[in-house]
C-alpha cells in the first residue's frame, strides 16, 4: 500500500489537471514526485530550493493572486522553521492556503531532532483561522486533500508514515466520529493513533472516538460521548505533542466536572534516535503503554 506522501503526490498531480487556480510549492523535498507535474504545468509547480521562508512566502503570494496554493516540506520546515511568514504571509494578509506536512513527531528518527516537530499543531493553536487534519490512512489524507483544495480557508494536513490498517469516512464537516461505545469514559484517537487505541482499549467500558479534524475540535461530539453523566472522564492520545488538544477538551466541558489525560509525544528528546517504533514506546504511545496509563487514569 502506498503511504499518505505517495498517496499526497499522486492525488495533488491529478488535481493540478483538473483545478487551473491550483499550484503546489515545494522546498526540494517530493521535488522527484512531483517531476511529471512539473513538467506539464511548470508555471504552476514552484521548487524554491531549500528555502522555507521564500516557501511560505511565495504560496502565500500566489494566494493573493487568487491561485490555491498547496504548500509541502517536512513539517518541522513547514511549520517551525517559517513560523513568521504562517503567521504574516497568510494570517496577517487574511488569505487561504493548504499546508500539508510530511515526517511528522518521529517518522523520520535518522533524521534528528530536526526533522522532528511534535510542537507543529500546538504552534499553529496560537493562530487563528485553521484547519488542522491528522489523518491515519492514505485514503483518509486524499479525502481530506480534495476537500480542502475547493476551499478558501486555512489548512494544514499533517502526513505520516505511520498509519491504520483500515481507512475510516472523513471529512464533510462531520466531527468526531464513535468508534466503540462504553460507560466509564472516553478516550479520543486522534489519526495515525487509532489502531493503537483501539488495542490498548479492548475489553474496557470506554467511548473511542476517532479524530482526523482536530481543529475546529469537536466539542459537541466530546459533550455528547459524556452523556448524561455528572463528571466526565477524558483521554486525548495524539501523534504529537502531549496535552496540545487537552485545554479544547476541558473547554468543551467546562460546565460538567471532568478531568482530561493528554497523552502524546513527551517534551523530553530522545538524543538515541533508533526507530519510530521505538519512539512510540518510548512516550508510551504502543498498546502497552497506552493501557497502563489510561486504566491507571480512569476511575473504578
Amino acid at each position: 500500500m502506498d503511504t499518505m506522501r505517495d498517496r499526497f503526490i499522486s492525488t495533488a498531480s491529478q488535481l493540478l489537471d483538473e483545478e487551473p487556480r491550483l499550484a503546489v510549492v515545494l522546498a526540494d523535498i517530493s521535488a522527484d514526485g512531483f517531476a511529471p507535474a512539473r513538467r506539464t504545468h511548470p508555471d504552476r509547480v514552484i521548487n524554491v530550493g531549500i528555502r522555507e521562508q521564500l516557501l511560505v512566502g511565495a504560496g502565500a503570494g500566489m494566494a493573493l493572486t487568487g491561485m490555491r496554493p498547496i504548500v509541502h516540506t517536512f513539517a518541522s520546515f513547514l511549520v517551525e522553521r517559517p513560523f513568521e511568514q504562517v503567521k504574516l504571509d497568510f494570517g496577517h494578509q487574511d488569505v487561504g492556503g493548504i499546508l500539508v506536512s510530511a515526517a511528522g513527531s518521529y517518522d523520520w528518527p535518522a533524521g534528528g531532532f530536526t526533522h522532528m516537530a511534535p510542537g507543529d499543531v500546538a504552534l499553529l493553536d496560537t493562530l487563528d483561522g485553521w484547519t488542522v487534519h491528522v489523518p491515519g490512512h492514505p485514503d483518509e489524507a486524499e479525502a481530506l486533500l480534495r476537500e480542502a483544495v475547493g476551499g478558501d480557508d486555512r489548512v494544514y494536513v499533517r502526513l505520516s508514515l505511520q498509519e491504520n490498517r483500515e481507512a475510516r469516512p472523513v471529512g464533510g464537516g462531520s466531527g468526531f466520529s464513535v468508534v466503540r461505545e462504553g460507560r466509564r469514559g472516553t478516550v479520543i484517537a486522534v489519526g495515525p493513533m487509532l489502531d493503537n487505541v483501539l488495542a490498548a482499549t479492548e475489553g474496557l467500558d470506554v467511548t473511542v472516538l476517532y479524530a482526523t479534524t482536530v481543529r475546529p475540535f469537536d466539542a459537541a461530539g466530546v459533550r455528547r460521548s459524556a452523556g448524561a453523566a455528572t463528571d466526565a472522564d477524558v483521554v486525548i492520545v495524539e501523534p504529537y505533542l502531549a496535552g496540545t488538544s487537552a485545554a479544547a477538551a476541558g473547554e468543551a466541558l467546562i460546565d460538567l466536572p471532568h478531568r482530561v489525560l493528554g497523552l502524546g509525544v513527551g517534551r523530553a528528546e530522545l538524543r538515541r534516535y533508533g526507530q519510530m517504533e521505538e519512539h512510540l514506546t518510548a512516550h508510551g504511545l504502543d498498546p502497552q503503554g497506552l493501557r497502563e496509563r489510561i486504566t491507571g487514569f480512569l476511575r473504578p
